[in-house]
């Protein structure tokens, strides 16, 4: 799925209105009529309210309204315009509700007056749209103060209304609602998919509202929503005389005293991905740990009692993954940037101390592989470029060090974002936070190095092993809760994964 800046929205808006052809009032009629259908299934008897602001917000709510009291619900309206002027489609809409009951429209002119609201009702925000572009102030401020107060539960229309649709690092964070669910038209927007925004959107989904396909289909953007239809044509399939040697053999380089485990984890996510055949290296302490938890990988014994001191001779394998709990001593640094100058057209992908070995050594970056992927959650990816301001100033620096190094930056989180070389973002729709725990990355790593081995393009092996590697999760929380995932339950539901993506 298409993921627009509010700019191209606008225009994807009006191109539907003119070739469609429909009118602008019947196009927000179509989207209101949307919204209801979702509201009356989520909310079926509760008494509503509905915040109206100035602009074509303000008139899917007053549409919303009136198909809500057709169909017989209590509905109160609160019309929040300073200036008194409504746009033309809001005008008409408020004209509409008119005629069939006056009764339920007041005027709001200080934000005490939402103290009528009683507790049990339900809040629909239809203050602004996605076309803000400055914070809010005076008596819609302070509106949206007082709504943030109330103890009812508040669902936008299309966007909570102060949030930007992107870049929320110059506004007010006091002027914005702080929504339960947020109702989206035709497409999410960039803010919801970003860390510092959920407390204001709350749980989003996306009604279809019937924009022009063409005009979707030909608009160009730089963000994707990916879900379970788009690896239809990236999977690959197996042939009935198929053998483990044409399934690519990996390399995973992993494990010290003491966190063998993720070694382990890692082992276990990339056989269980597919590869053919697996090698994992690791000091002398983990042989028996893998021989006898991993029985299916080869182990290549590193000098080392301890730590990861060499690697193995590379020209048979043809993916390599470095970190999982290989630790920061002197001689494992020296391992890795020797590794990094011997690569000779091996598929590469690093995770965990080899992003932290990276972070102090940066001049390595200048010897990654094309293509190497680099799989960091925040904290990491802030020691590799300095602190973050917010999500969206860190998805900025993962674009740009993805555009000039030109590698695939993995940036884990809730909605995992995958930066190619090109800049695209692809952020991820599977997963959930029960998968915020111990091995759960080392799980992760295995995955995207199994399909790196199986010929998958880089940034193709990193959207697949994400997507497949957050379904695993899901399927985790089907039988129970956030607390009873772990990193060896995600590792088990892999070929159920992957079963399913394949229907």
């Amino acid at each position: 799925m298409k993921i627009f800046p509010v700019q191209q929205i606008s225009e994807i808006d009006q191109f539907t209105i003119e070739k469609e052809p429909i009118l602008s009032i019947n196009l927000m009629e179509r989207a209101a009529l949307s919204f209801y259908k979702w509201f009356i299934k989520h909310f079926p008897s509760e008494e509503v309210n509905l915040l109206v602001g100035p602009g074509n917000n303000g008139g899917d709510a007053l549409a919303i309204a009136r198909l809500l009291l057709l169909s017989g619900r209590k509905a109160m309206v609160w019309l929040v315009s300073p200036s008194g002027r409504f746009s033309k489609d809001a005008e008409i809409n408020l004209h509409r509700l008119k005629s069939i009951d006056p009764t339920c429209i007041n005027i709001l002119s200080e934000s005490d007056q939402l103290g009528l609201i009683k507790p049990e009702a339900v809040i629909i925000d239809g203050l602004f749209g996605s076309g803000l572009n400055r914070p809010l102030e005076g008596l819609v401020q302070e509106v949206v103060s007082q709504i943030n107060e109330l103890p009812n539960t508040v669902v936008a229309i299309d966007i909570p209304s102060g949030l930007f649709g992107e870049d929320n690092s110059s506004n007010n964070l006091n002027g914005i609602i702080k929504a339960d669910y947020t109702v989206s038209f035709q497409f999410p927007k960039l803010a919801f998919l970003l860390p510092e925004n959920e407390v204001y959107v709350g749980q989003w989904e996306v009604v279809d509202i019937g924009l022009h396909p063409d005009k979707i289909e030909g608009t160009t953007t730089n963000w994707d929503y990916q879900q379970a239809n788009d690896f239809k044509d990236i999977l690959k399939g197996r042939h009935s005389f198929a053998h483990k040697g044409q399934f690519g053999h990996a390399l995973l380089i992993s494990g010290s005293y003491g966190k063998m485990g993720a070694s382990v984890l890692a082992s276990k996510g990339c056989l269980n991905s597919g590869v053919g055949l697996l090698t994992t290296h690791v000091p002398h302490v983990g042989y028996v740990i893998l021989q006898t938890a991993v029985p299916e990988a080869m182990v290549s014994v590193d000098r080392s009692d301890y730590l990861i001191s060499e690697f193995p001779d590379l020209n048979t394998f043809t993916a390599i993954g470095v970190g999982p709990g290989i630790g920061q001593k002197p001689n494992t640094q020296k391992a890795l940037e020797n590794l990094l100058q011997s690569i000779k057209g091996q598929s590469l992908v690093l995770d965990a101390d080899a992003l932290n070995i990276l972070s102090e050594h940066k001049d390595l970056f200048n010897v990654l592989p094309a293509n190497a992927i680099l799989t960091p959650h925040p904290g990491e990816f802030d020691r590799l470029t300095g602190s973050s301001n917010n999500g969206y100033h860190r998805l900025q620096k993962a674009i740009a060090l993805a555009q000039q190094y030109k590698i695939v930056v993995v940036l884990k989180g809730a909605h995992t974002t995958i930066v190619t070389p090109e800049g695209q973002c692809y952020f991820n729709s599977t997963g959930n936070p029960g998968m915020a725990t111990a091995g759960s990355g080392d799980v992760l790593t295995g995955i995207i190095l199994s399909l790196l081995a199986q010929g998958y393009e880089a940034p193709e092996a990193a959207r697949l092993g994400v997507y497949v590697h957050g379904l695993a999760g899901d399927l985790v929380l089907t039988q129970m809760a956030y607390e009873g995932v772990t990193a060896g339950g995600i590792v088990e539901a892999l070929g159920s994964a992957f079963k399913q993506l394949r229907r």
